[in-house]
């Protein structure tokens, strides 16, 4: 559209002439600026029947409600909080879950390590000794073609003196980096300084890292600075009228007494705990993340 502008002086004489041209943009398709991502929703350490019932219950719909493309769960506390067996793991893969990580308890029941060299998705922590069965990383592929990466890593402090965590991911992104840009890492640990310090390392070269084994959430999930996701610790899918999922009378009594009591687990107060994250293809940057608590406390 164009025109012109005339000012007259008080007899009418035009003085001024100016012209325009007015040009109309139309705001840009949003489609062509955005680039896709892929929603991953992650459950934190699934305790016993609880919390097994819980994802049972729950998974689909969540998966639905958010459009989740791509599924972790920790399990290794599935078998009544003290590792996990062949019936559950064939059961978490049946409900949707893509990959399972483990922690500390992993080998807690020693019949499962011809089933760790059996599945590939199913993983324990990278910096075990190398003999131990099992793969420390997984790259799954979904039907679009869209590969992630999982990455499994145990801490040291107040833990097993097991190899370093942070030399052992360095291998591990290297490996992964060759196949996608999205990586994932569960990083089973109890000291909070570790995890954070796993978190800054990280930032910037991984998508998401989320801190497991303490069973009890923390209120500081965010997104660092260079595009990484990160949270101290997701929480249990589990009881929480409990002492970290065991019975809380059994547990006072080992504090009480410093004996050895049997681990059993608690029934109440069942809580799903997990993130959801939101994480760009072509540069594994994460643009969301959210903590997920149901119900909540």
């Amino acid at each position: 559209m164009s025109g012109a502008v005339l000012f007259l002086n008080e007899t009418n004489r035009c003085i001024v002439r100016q012209s325009f041209v007015y040009f109309s943009i139309q705001p840009p398709n949003r489609k062509y600026f955005v680039n896709p991502t892929l929603h991953i929703l992650f459950i934190g350490d699934i305790i016993g029947v609880p919390g097994m019932e819980m994802v049972s219950n729950f998974l689909k719909g969540l998966v639905e409600k958010h459009k989740i493309d791509f599924v972790v769960a920790n399990g290794e506390n599935a078998a009544d909080g003290k590792g996990i067996e062949e019936n559950q793991v064939k059961q978490l893969f049946e409900l949707g879950v893509h990959v399972i990580t483990g922690g500390n308890h992993t080998f807690d029941r020693w019949d499962m390590k011809k089933v760790y060299s059996s599945f590939k998705h199913l993983i324990r922590p990278l910096n075990f000794p190398k003999d131990v069965a099992g793969l420390g990383y997984t790259i799954y592929e979904l039907k679009s073609g869209v590969k992630v990466g999982v990455i499994n890593l145990q801490g040291r402090t107040y833990m097993q003196p097991i190899e370093d965590p942070f030399r052992a991911v360095e291998w591990a992104l290297s490996k992964v980096n060759e196949q996608t840009k999205i990586t994932f890492i569960d990083f089973h640990a109890e000291a909070t300084a570790e995890k954070m310090a796993m978190g800054w390392y990280l930032d910037g070269r991984a998508s998401v890292v989320v801190g497991t084994h303490t069973h009890t959430p923390t209120a500081d999930a965010r997104i660092l600075p260079r595009g990484t996701a990160y949270i101290t610790d997701v929480g249990m899918t589990g009881p929480y009228d409990s002492v970290l999922g065991m019975k809380k009378e059994i547990a006072i009594k080992r504090f009480l007494t410093q004996t050895p009591h049997k681990y059993e687990t608690a029934v109440n107060e069942v809580r799903f705990c997990g993130v959801l994250a939101e994480v760009e293809i072509e540069t594994g940057r994460c643009v969301k993340f959210e903590q997920l608590i149901f119900p909540s406390f």
